[in-house]
């Protein structure tokens, strides 16, 4: 018995022994293949230079660049209404016209007497001049006189009061009047704005503070018109950074000649702040680990990780700042599973780019 089990523990150490030379000289042979067939197919593109731009996207409001609400000034019954609601009117428009027949004849009473007291006082004057009336009568009347043009111009006045016309040109909003009703003084009777430009404000990070000047292009759009872009300029900066936003309140001018825009709309901002010549590469080559990025390299076969600076971004495109030249062979797919060191075949696929947007995609070449 005990011989029988000697035997088959004999049997078992050899077993045991020829599989692990037969594993150790496989293993070998096998990880010699196995490193040539693991070079991976990849696609690469080569940086080139193009244009960037460092762009801020904001959204903000717009305004009409003068804007008021029309009342009345005096009390009275509306004779004469010259606009509707929507019209364009001129500068110095009659808009409208209260009844104005008592100020009428206050302004003529006021001209009568400014006329006597103007008489009585040249009369005066030459009656002076042979001492037939004493210097404290001809002031008397110069005083007369003075009164006398001061009601005129109030009489003036008070019947300009009766006529409203619009201050600039502009186009009057709503109106919820008509000819014959009354009207006390505050009462408004419609909006005006001036629409053929208008201001857009919006607010600029903080950490853009000095690239911002004014003149600077900019596109804004707004989802009523979602393929259109409307073109202004920076006009205005604010003198305060907002503590609570860290960003600096601006205004920009943008052009309205075709009167689409109404004051109060929401709209996008692109701002840009400058252009350069620079480096870029498809978005999809970079790898981001914490704070640093990396793209891959096909060097002599091989794949080489390497750490770039990023700069700035457009629809697909990364501008490189540091880390690769226009020479370099980066990687722009299957680098995910790429270490350094590992063996790469380049092919070609026109499809290799992925268009980060279908609206906005831009083909690289």
């Amino acid at each position: 018995m005990a011989k029988q089990w000697l035997i088959a523990i004999t049997i078992i150490v050899l077993a045991a022994v020829g599989a692990g030379a037969v594993f150790y000289f496989d293993d070998g042979k096998d990880t010699e293949q196995t490193r040539e067939k693991r070079a991976s197919n990849v696609n690469v593109v080569q940086p080139r230079t193009d244009r960037v731009r460092d762009v801020v996207v904001a959204v903000g409001t717009l305004r009409s660049r003068q804007e008021i609400e029309l009342t009345s000034e005096v009390s009275g019954r509306i004779v004469e209404l010259n606009f509707a609601p929507g019209d364009p009117v001129a500068d110095g428009q009659l808009l409208v016209r209260l009844d104005d027949r008592q100020a009428q004849a206050d302004l003529r009473v006021a001209n009568a007497q400014y006329v006597d007291a103007r008489r009585q006082y040249d009369r005066a004057q030459s009656l002076r001049s042979n001492n037939s009336i004493s210097q404290a009568q001809v002031d008397a009347l110069r005083t007369t006189l003075d009164v006398a043009a001061a009601q005129l111009e109030a009489a003036r006045t008070r019947l300009n009061d009766h006529r409203i016309e619009a201050p600039f040109a502009g186009v009057v909003g709503l109106v919820d009047i008509s000819v014959g009703a009354y009207l006390d003084i505050g009462d408004s009777i419609a909006t005006l704005d001036a629409t053929d430009k208008m201001e857009l404000t919006f607010a600029v990070p903080e950490r853009y503070l000095g690239q911002v000047t004014q003149g600077q292009v900019l596109t804004a759009k707004t989802a009523a018109f979602p393929d259109r872009a409307f073109d202004g300029t920076l006009a205005e900066l604010g003198t305060r950074i907002n503590e609570l936003s860290r960003s600096l309140p601006v205004k920009a001018m943008i052009d309205n000649s075709e009167g689409r825009l109404r004051p109060g709309q929401f709209m996008s901002v692109s701002l840009t702040l400058q252009e350069r010549e620079a480096l870029v590469i498809p978005e999809q080559a970079v790898l981001v680990q914490g704070s640093k990025a990396f793209v891959f390299v096909a060097n002599d076969g091989e794949a080489r990780r390497v750490e770039v600076n990023l700069g700035s971004r457009e629809p697909g495109l990364v501008e490189i700042t540091d880390g690769v030249s226009a020479t370099d062979s980066v990687i722009i797919t299957g680098q995910d599973r790429l270490s350094s060191g590992d063996r790469v075949a380049i092919v070609e696929d026109d499809n290799a780019l992925i268009s980060s947007d279908s609206s906005t995609s831009r083909v690289w070449q």
